[in-house]
């Protein structure tokens, strides 16, 4: 059996692609194959325990704390005669007591955003407690864990906020770009068929973004806790408003998602609390380093020599490229969604028949591989962390969105085997020593123009067009000079048969005939002609 017949296309089971626990909805790699609602309940089950630890581990350092502090307070007084034998054991328990406060503190810092961003205010506030208002370490973090349980648009607007909070940072007073304006307008105009419940809303959505500012520091995880909890609140009040109409309840979540993440989305696409961009570059540096793959390596049903197919795949590479200029993730999964419909119209064209999954997929890849989009990953994190959760979840969003992280996720782990090559062949495309070669094969999809890049491929088809072209107009040239020779010969044996009969007949010239009464002089003086008379019979 030949090579290529036992080659096998990509094929992902549609089972793959839902939740491993069998809810029904689509999974995703960022969530161990979980969706999002599964996700969050197995975060929160975790994040409960952890807090749960932390809140005894708290208890437990303050009351050592506070038997330590007596202790100590009990060492400070005079010494009776009977309890001298106790005073290695004092320094001992001092040893401690210092040692459990060093614990406490740095138990504090690790749960306190402030000792990370206000040094100055921190240190201002030590000095207060020196002078008068001491606090013990683990009041304090329990008081810190409280705080963790309260969701941040509950903590107050901005108008109860201390005296030293009221500076503006400078996320929030700098000047909003052209975009945001627009989105805040258009939300604004949006609000005011809903009324008193716009008003609401409004409000809503400018505490929990004037929230969000204070909370940079926070791990990319925590930022989308606290933006998919803000969705879930809000979509349960309007799911009460509206009496279960889930239509309207998703339109409005809609221009709620769009008005929150354009507003936020400097502060939480690719922030610098994860390695977003650190991924970016290796996605990148891999996909280039796969340019080589063609589409017969990864059984691609498609024909690029049909114009309408060329023309798809071009709009398809467009759609996932512009991905990156959106804000909103609503409108990255527009661009995906688009990107997908064009690939199965390509497909489509191809084979004259509904394009199946089983194609859809390896020509993803092959467009993402030709399309190369700048910061893929973040942006799949971007989507994953704050899209509203159940466009992920159902619909053809979610569908397309679940088989781009497949794609992805193939190409990260693509080696040899994948391709059906050698180990050798695979290295040495790799490494750039050699590429793959370009005697067309037989096989089921003619070869296309998929060899190294879209710019080649469009050269090397333009220079056999050109040597058509050269090669018919040759031919006209060539037939051109005959019937030229030709004319000449039959003008040339035109005029030898008319000089011949020239010669056989010659041409005598004859001077004209004279009237009969020419030599007559007098032919005003004749009498006029007569005039035939009929006569009555």
């Amino acid at each position: 059996m030949s090579q290529r017949s036992e080659r096998r296309g990509i094929h992902v089971d549609q089972s793959e692609l839902l939740c491993k626990k069998g809810c029904g909805y689509y999974g995703n790699a960022a969530w161990q194959g979980l969706c999002s609602k599964c996700w969050r309940e197995e975060y929160q089950r975790a994040r409960q325990k952890q807090i749960q630890e932390d809140w005894a581990l708290a208890e437990k350092l303050q009351r050592e704390e506070e038997e330590a502090a007596y202790a100590s307070n009990q060492g400070t007084q005079p010494t009776p005669p009977n309890q001298s034998a106790l005073a290695p054991f004092s320094k001992f328990e001092e040893k401690k007591t210092n040692e459990k406060t060093r614990k406490v503190t740095t138990v504090k810092k690790f749960f306190s955003p402030s000792s990370r961003t206000t040094p100055k205010k921190a240190s201002g506030e030590r000095e207060e407690r020196v002078q008068g208002r001491r606090e013990s370490h683990g009041e304090t973090l329990l008081r810190d864990l409280r705080g963790m349980f309260t969701p941040p648009w509950e903590m107050g607007s901005p108008t109860e906020e201390s005296h030293e909070s009221k500076t503006p940072s400078p996320s929030i007073s700098r000047q909003s770009s052209i975009e945001t304006d627009r989105v805040s307008r258009d939300f604004v105009d949006f609000l005011k068929s809903l009324q008193k419940l716009g008003r609401e809303i409004h409000k809503q959505c400018r505490v929990f973004i004037e929230s969000m500012a204070s909370k940079k520091d926070l791990s990319a995880d925590e930022l989308s806790e606290y933006v998919q909890d803000f969705y879930q609140n809000m979509s349960d009040r309007l799911l009460t408003h509206f009496k279960g109409s889930s239509e309207r309840v998703e339109c409005v979540m809609d221009q709620v998602e769009k008005y929150i993440m354009t507003r936020l989305y400097k502060s939480v696409f690719c922030p610098e609390t994860t390695d977003d961009e650190k991924k970016d570059l290796a996605t990148q540096n891999r996909i280039r380093a796969l340019h080589w793959v063609t589409i017969q390596m990864l059984c691609v049903p498609l024909d690029e020599d049909i114009p309408e197919v060329s023309d798809s795949v071009v709009k398809a590479i467009t759609d996932v490229i512009e991905m990156d200029s959106k804000r909103v993730p609503r409108d990255k999964l527009a661009c995906i969604t688009s990107c997908s419909k064009h690939i199965f119209n390509a497909i489509r064209v191809t084979k004259r028949e509904p394009a199946s999954a089983d194609d859809f997929l390896p020509t993803l890849i092959y467009i993402v591989l030709k399309a190369n989009p700048p910061r893929l990953q973040s942006n799949i994190q971007y989507i994953t962390r704050f899209c509203n959760p159940s466009r992920l979840m159902t619909g053809e969003d979610g569908y397309y969105f679940t088989n781009l992280c497949c794609a992805v996720a193939f190409i990260e782990k693509l080696d040899a085997q994948s391709l059906n090559l050698s180990p050798e062949d695979f290295e040495h495309y790799m490494s750039g020593l050699a590429s793959p070669s370009r005697v067309e094969e037989k096989s089921t999809w003619p070869q296309s123009s998929s060899l190294v890049s879209p710019g080649l491929t469009q050269m090397y088809h333009n220079l056999e067009l050109l040597t058509g072209l050269g090669e018919r107009q040759q031919q006209v040239l060539d037939g051109a000079r005959g019937l030229q020779a030709e004319m000449e010969e039959w003008q040339e044996s035109v005029k030898q048969q008319v000089h011949g009969i020239v010669e056989r007949y010659p041409l005598e010239v004859r001077p004209p005939a004279l009237p009969i009464d020419s030599e007559n002089t007098e032919n005003d003086r004749l009498p006029p002609p007569l005039t035939p008379q009929v006569f009555a019979g």
